[in-house]
């Protein structure tokens, strides 16, 4: 087990404390079992090594990190791996693609049960239906989400400006006031444009702007011919019709979707193209919409197609169309923050009560306005006034 010790203690070694995701402070460390689940990208590794440098080091307590595609694992199993680490003193053991590993939900379990003092960090794809697996973890792990970089984030991650933290209510109520406290601390429309192209991930740190899209591209491989593979079986001939779809729906997205003619786009079938949408929106690569009022059911066909984040537009289309990054991030972010979105009859999103119209600076309310309760989302303005919402305010509910 020394080279996973080694490899663990090479990582954190390289591990700072400049800059936390927000689903650090949110998770409540002292469950017995965590999983956390998310995009590739989105510093799920980062998360877990920052816990054990800066959250458990200073306990003195024995801690293990590995990642369980390591090839350890072609000759050893997770259980007799954790049960040295335990003998040895070890309470807390934090692995990382744990969908790369064969028997991981059986394993897991067996761990859970045999060892009740200690505690398990686990990530995922976003693929992953932690509940799902062959043995029932349902009562056993607890779940957290860790989505790709908020406005908010981006801004404290590359400016070092750290802003609060606002949802959508205190938007409604209070947009003047919160914009001109952020502007005081940042110019948003610059900014704001950086961050629709290449500020989705936190890899934007430590890289050249031109190199996120080819890094995305790389991303979208991995997931569909790795992550996808190991979840849902795909064979060589699936992976390369399910990129072949992706490319498809990024030419249009978003869109309202013609499953026959995609179907026939894609040479495949239509109940395919229903599972494969499934699967990518789990896999955080698109975001689905039904329609206000409609059931969710699985196989459903969406109302309304759009890719995850605008980052992925720019990846995958050399000139993405205005309105459609605007409508993509703000989904984006509404669904990040846990908000329900539908795709209201009027206007471009509804949630809750609330119908949500995106556009350019010289929108008006003339679509929405007889509604009770609408906001107009608008683009390449610093401030608002009245029901007119900057844009880039939404990118700061978490």
């Amino acid at each position: 087990m020394e080279i996973l010790v080694s490899n663990f203690h090479n990582l954190l070694n390289q591990v700072s404390d400049q800059f936390f995701r927000f689903l650090y402070s949110e998770i409540d460390w002292n469950e017995r079992m965590i999983a956390i689940k998310g995009p590739r990208g989105s510093g799920k590794t980062t998360l877990m090594l920052q816990r054990i440098k800066f959250g458990i080091q200073s306990t003195g307590k024995g801690v293990l990190y590995f990642s369980a595609d390591h090839y350890w694992f072609y000759t050893h199993n997770l259980v007799e791996t954790t049960l040295d680490f335990y003998q040895n003193g070890g309470r807390y053991l934090f692995i990382d693609e744990v969908h790369k590993y064969p028997n991981w939900s059986r394993e897991l379990k067996n761990i859970y049960d045999s060892f009740p003092d200690l505690k398990v960090v686990f990530s995922s794809s976003s693929a992953l239906d932690i509940y799902r697996g062959e043995s029932d973890l349902s009562r056993r792990v607890i779940t957290y989400e860790l989505p790709g970089l908020s406005f908010r984030e981006y801004i404290s991650l590359t400016k070092n400006i750290n802003l609060k933290k606002v949802d959508l209510g205190e938007i409604r109520q209070s947009h003047l006031e919160i914009a001109q406290e952020f502007r005081q601390q940042f110019q948003p429309l610059p900014a704001f444009k950086e961050y629709l192209k290449q500020g989705y991930l936190p890899i934007i740190a430590e890289s050249r702007p031109d190199s996120i899209p080819i890094f995305l591209q790389q991303i979208i491989n991995t997931v569909v011919e790795s992550d996808l593979a190991f979840i849902a079986d795909y064979n060589a001939g699936s992976a390369y019709k399910v990129k072949k779809l992706l490319v498809v729906l990024a030419e249009s997205a978003p869109f309202k979707p013609n499953l026959s003619s995609i179907s026939r786009k894609v040479e495949t079938s239509r109940d395919s193209v229903y599972e494969w949408l499934a699967q990518l929106e789990k896999a955080r690569l698109l975001n689905l919409l039904l329609a206000d009022g409609k059931g969710v059911s699985l196989l459903q066909k969406p109302d309304k197609i759009y890719l995850e984040n605008t980052n992925l537009s720019y990846a995958l289309k050399a000139l993405p169309e205005i309105g459609a990054i605007r409508e993509t991030f703000l989904l984006n972010q509404l669904k990040n923050s846990k908000i329900e979105v539908t795709l209201p009859k009027e206007g471009d999103f509804k949630a809750g009560e609330l119908v949500i119209e995106v556009g350019g600076k010289n929108k008006d309310a003339s679509q929405v306005k007889h509604l009770e309760h609408y906001l107009l989302a608008a683009d390449d303005i610093e401030l608002g006034f009245g029901s007119k919402v900057p844009l880039w305010l939404f990118g700061m509910m978490y």
